[in-house]
Parts: structure tokens; sequence; C-alpha cells
């Protein structure tokens, strides 16, 4: 019976360090890369290695998660900024910067402008949570003319919101099942009602 405890503890551990070895780094790049070409569903993917972290026995699991996908999003978003100001100043633009202008609608450009001029960084915080609402709000601070340094200062603390408020969605699917999977479910299912409800409250509002 010892041996097979030892032979079961042997398997388990390994196991979890792999998936770690593995997790921690795929996640930092495929938000990065979700923040630089925004196709990515990096609210779902940092809710599910949430939900993995939770059923995880190693320590600091969820810490390592939240520090992984908010540092993450905080790079991309700022060489993301980097580059539309570049730009911003070059006679011909650039594709990064056509890329922003294409994802930010001509309504919720204003919308950004006027809310930015209002509230200023306060905005930015906002901007990370509602979905959709992260280029618009970019584009305005670029058109406003932000100095990077001023975009990094209030982007900070937007990543850091971000971050925490998509984990604990995961740790919430995570605590309502005992797999991990059925939580991963719960918690992508989640993401996604949470991202397209703007876009039905929009319509619904439109159709009245």
């Amino acid at each position: 019976m010892r041996w097979w405890l030892a032979a079961a503890a042997t398997t388990v551990v390994p196991a979890e360090s792999t998936q770690q070895a593995i997790g921690y780094p795929s996640l930092f790049l495929l938000v990065l890369i979700g923040a630089l070409v925004p196709v990515v569903p990096t609210g779902a993917l940092v809710s599910s290695a949430a939900v993995v972290a939770f059923h995880q026995t190693a320590p600091f699991s969820l810490a390592l998660v939240f520090v992984t996908a908010s540092l993450a999003a905080f790079l991309g978003d700022a060489t993301l900024y980097w580059l539309g100001r570049r730009g911003m100043r070059s006679r011909n633009g650039s594709r990064w910067l056509e890329a922003i202008r294409a994802r930010a609608p001509e309504q919720r450009l204003e919308q950004a402008q006027t809310r930015l001029a209002e509230h200023d960084v306060a905005v930015l915080v906002l901007s990370r949570l509602v979905p959709a609402g992260r280029i618009p709000v970019m584009l305005a601070c670029l058109m406003a003319d932000w100095p990077l340094r001023r975009f990094v200062r209030g982007n900070l603390p937007a990543c850091l919101a971000w971050a925490l408020t998509y984990q604990l969605i995961g740790i919430l699917g995570g605590s309502l099942f005992p797999e991990p999977w059925q939580g991963v479910v719960t918690a992508v299912a989640l993401t996604v009602l949470i991202s397209a409800a703007p876009s039905v409250w929009r319509r619904f509002r439109s159709a009245g």
C-alpha cells in the first residue's frame, strides 16, 4: 500500500509541475498576442487558467496566474500604444494604427473621447473591464496626444483590475464543480456571456 501511495505521489507532482512549466509561459504569450492583435479571447484564457490553478495543490498558483496575465496585458497594451504613436507621427501611418482605427467605430470613438476629456485616467480602467472598450479609448488617447508615460501610468491599474476580474470569474467556476474541465466550461461561458452582453443591450436599445 505504501509503495502505491509513493508511486501516485511521484506521478501527480511531475504532472502538476509540467502543467505550470507549460501553462504560465503559454498564458503570458497568448495574452500578450491578444493585447497586440485583439482577436484572442484573453479574458476566457485568464479565467480558464484560474480554474486550473484553483484545483492545483502548488502554493501561489493563483497569484502566478494574476501576475502573468496582468504583466502580459500591460506589456501588450504599452507596445501597441507605442506602435500607434509611431503611426500617428508617420506620414504614411502604420498597419498597427490602421488596425486600431478599424476596431474603433466612429460612434464608440466619439464616446471614448468625451469620457476621456471628462474623467481622464479613470476611463482607462473602465475600458479594460468593458468588452470592446479598450481599443476606442486607446485611440482616443492617441488622438489626444498622450505621451507613452502617461498612458502607461493609467493602464497599469487597468490591467491589474482586468486580470483580477477574470481571475475571480475563474475561481467562481472552479469552486462550483469538482472537476477542472467543468469549471473551465463554466468560466468560458461566463466570459462569453459578459462579452456579448453590451452588444445585445445596444441592439435592444436601438430596436426599441
